[in-house]
């Protein structure tokens, strides 16, 4: 395991350009490295390198005070390269949980000395890569700790005011020694390459603020991030929380952006019906379209159980840039919404040293030779593809179709017969564990459908879709779609608080520290289950949605409606002698809002059918399902009863933000 504990010994000829050298080639030149040259080496100290904090123009007034706002940015640099007229890259993680709720498994906080200045930097960035000739950058977003302006949740000002850091690192923007005032400020340490880097929310921004275009960003690791904020909040127009983006922007604002951005607040709430509609503010916040303008590269990172940030954000994201050629990497772990620091970290941070030392420094040390994916397979056990989704994934039809018991059916390539129908009662109560456990056993609040015994290993790998026909006997309805392997299995306890990890009391140390910055953070472990199914894919709409995924409208009880459910990326194999399953069903209790309704669906099996991402395609001669009625329920994890979209405080387990 790499550890700064032990570091390597410091010595290196320093090789970044001088000061004067034009930011567009700076970014080329070599850094202070190994004898070999292949990765950059922590010859700077740490303790004294220079803490700073300046405050950016972001040419926006969300406020309406009648003046731009300017977000604060605090900067820790190695002080020797300056001193010696040389600059460096940039590792920027702008966020609005700085001062509310903290920054990985131990919600950390910036804190500040009585003058004002930066002492403690949340997480390890600064303390590994500061003395490996780095900055790091924490910008607190518009209306968040200590800027101006107001909050307004992956909308123009949270993008705006973090590009406006890149274009200040750049020589492109102004920033300011005070927030009121004070003198003019220049970035004339930075050789302007800059690297965002961020979980969830903060991952986010660097995901719009990359679909921006900006030059001199490089590169952007976004960890469980959104890539659409409809898809955060609804799923075709079936509400996924009981909150919309005004509870979240009211847990993260400051102060003063409490006091002065009520009509930002209003804007929220009305732009984000409760109908599950789209409207202008959902097209704003949604960075998919512009995936064609990221010039930088991506390294993202999800958990493949994350029930916060769903992989569906990371599969249309994924796909739009491919479509666009952008050189990008993948970590898909079996976690819930947790950083790869807790959840692998000796790799992680050798890996990350590695992405960022190739597009910020110019290392040619191979990484983007190397395997697109690694995919967790089991408990801290991981397989790499070359590409990703692996060479041979094709979208494959699977039908589900009547067993010889009723409401027990089948999944297999045959369409049902004519006229083949299931029926099942929405009941809010019951979610998808319920519904697994029962699979194999007629229950009024589903319709399952499996294959047989399979005879070799069925690998499916990327986002897939259901197609449901259904007639309601009510004016509303929603439908869950979920995949499930059933079989026993080892898995990481995803929906525990620690969301498949176990927070442990030692500490392992990651760079340097400082009496007010220590590198040492607390240690984890795999927290694993036995269970006897898995679900590894979900999928949720409104019925009411059939004929614009942007707009739904009552049902006409006793009426036929089909509908496209999206079920959300995913890599995961069913091993022989396994069962894959499909169920389909109403509310998923703790994910999905009931509608107001209590509806009976009446699901018309040969229009009904699923198109999933099979390697190599559809399975071969799986064996007949057998099933009796009464077959013991399954075991698996128990979904949430309420998935809360804020950030958690907790530092006994990973953060939810």
């Amino acid at each position: 395991m790499l550890s700064a504990v032990t570091a390597l010994v410091a010595a290196a000829i320093s090789l970044l350009p001088p000061l004067g050298a034009p930011a567009a080639h700076a970014a080329s030149a070599a850094p202070t490295t190994s004898d070999s040259g292949s990765e950059s080496r922590p010859v700077y100290s740490y303790e004294n390198a220079i803490r700073e904090s300046v405050w950016v123009d972001t040419t926006i007034d969300g406020d309406a005070d009648g003046k731009t706002d300017r977000v604060a940015v605090d900067i820790v640099r190695p002080r020797e390269p300056a001193a010696q007229g040389r600059r460096i890259p940039v590792i920027m993680d702008a966020s609005p949980y700085y001062s509310c709720c903290g920054r990985g498994n131990e919600s950390q906080t910036k804190t500040y000395d009585a003058a004002g200045n930066p002492v403690l930097f949340p997480l390890f960035y600064d303390n590994y890569f500061v003395p490996r000739g780095y900055a790091t950058v924490l910008v607190d977003l518009a209306g968040t700790n200590r800027s101006d302006g107001c909050v307004d949740v992956g909308g123009r000002s949270d993008i705006l005011s973090a590009k406006a850091v890149v274009d200040w690192l750049n020589g492109r923007a102004t920033a300011y020694s005070t927030r009121t005032g004070g003198q003019p400020v220049k970035a004339s340490w930075s050789n302007g390459a800059t690297g965002m880097i961020g979980k969830s929310y903060d991952g986010t921004v660097a995901n719009g603020v990359a679909a921006t275009g900006v030059k001199g960003l490089k590169t952007i690791v976004p960890i469980g991030s959104i890539s659409s904020w409809y898809d955060y909040y609804f799923a075709k127009g079936a509400a996924l929380y009981d909150s919309g983006p005004d509870g979240l922007s009211d847990a993260v604002e400051s102060d003063d952006a409490r006091a002065h951005c009520a009509a930002v607040q209003k804007r929220l709430v009305e732009g984000a019906p409760r109908s599950g509609d789209r409207t202008g503010l959902w097209s704003e916040r949604d960075y998919v379209p512009a995936a064609d303008k990221v010039r930088a590269s991506v390294f993202a990172v999800h958990g493949a159980q994350d029930l916060n940030v769903r992989t569906k954000h990371l599969g249309q994201w994924w796909n739009a840039l491919a479509d666009a050629g952008v050189e990008r990497k993948i970590w898909l772990s079996q976690t819930g919404h947790v950083d790869p620091f807790d959840f692998r970290r000796g790799e992680w941070v050798r890996t990350l040293h590695r992405w960022f030392d190739h597009y910020l420094l110019g290392i040619d040390n191979g990484i983007e030779r190397e395997p697109m994916a690694d995919v967790e397979r089991a408990p801290d056990q991981w397989s790499t593809d070359q590409v990703w989704p692996p060479s041979g994934t094709r979208q494959t039809t699977l039908r589900p179709r009547g067993g010889a018991t009723a409401g027990v059916g089948v999944l297999g390539t045959e369409r049902a017969e004519p006229g083949a129908t299931e029926t099942f009662t929405d009941d809010p109560a019951l979610g998808e564990a319920d519904w697994s456990a029962a699979i194999d056993t007629s229950t009024p609040g589903k319709a399952g459908f499996t294959t047989g015994a399979l005879k070799k290993d069925l690998r499916l790998s990327g986002s897939g879709t259901v197609t449901v026909t259904a007639t309601p006997s009510t004016a509303s309805a929603h439908l869950s779609a979920v995949l499930v392997d059933l079989g026993p299995a080892t898995i990481r306890n995803y929906t525990a608080s620690g969301e498949g990890i176990t927070t442990l009391d030692r500490r392992t140390c990651w760079g340097s520290s400082t009496a007010g910055d220590s590198a040492c953070f607390k240690e984890t472990a795999a927290d694993r289950a036995n269970v006897d199914y898995t679900v590894f894919s979900r999928g949720w709409a409104d019925l009411g949605n059939f004929a614009d995924d942007g707009k739904g409208r009552p049902l006409t009880p006793g009426k036929a409606y089909t509908i496209t459910l999206d079920l959300a990326a995913t890599d995961h194999v069913v091993p022989a002698g396994h069962r894959l399953g499909l169920i389909i069903a109403g509310t998923d209790a703790g994910l999905l809002e009931p509608p107001s309704t209590t509806p009976r669906l009446t699901l018309d099996l040969p229009r009904t059918s699923a198109r999933l991402p099979l390697v190599g395609g559809a399975p071969k001669a799986a064996a007949a399902p057998s099933r009796t009625a009464a077959t013991a329920p399954l075991k698996g994890v128990r979904a949430p009863q309420h998935r809360d979209p804020l950030p958690s405080t907790s530092t006994s387990t990973s953060t939810h933000d």
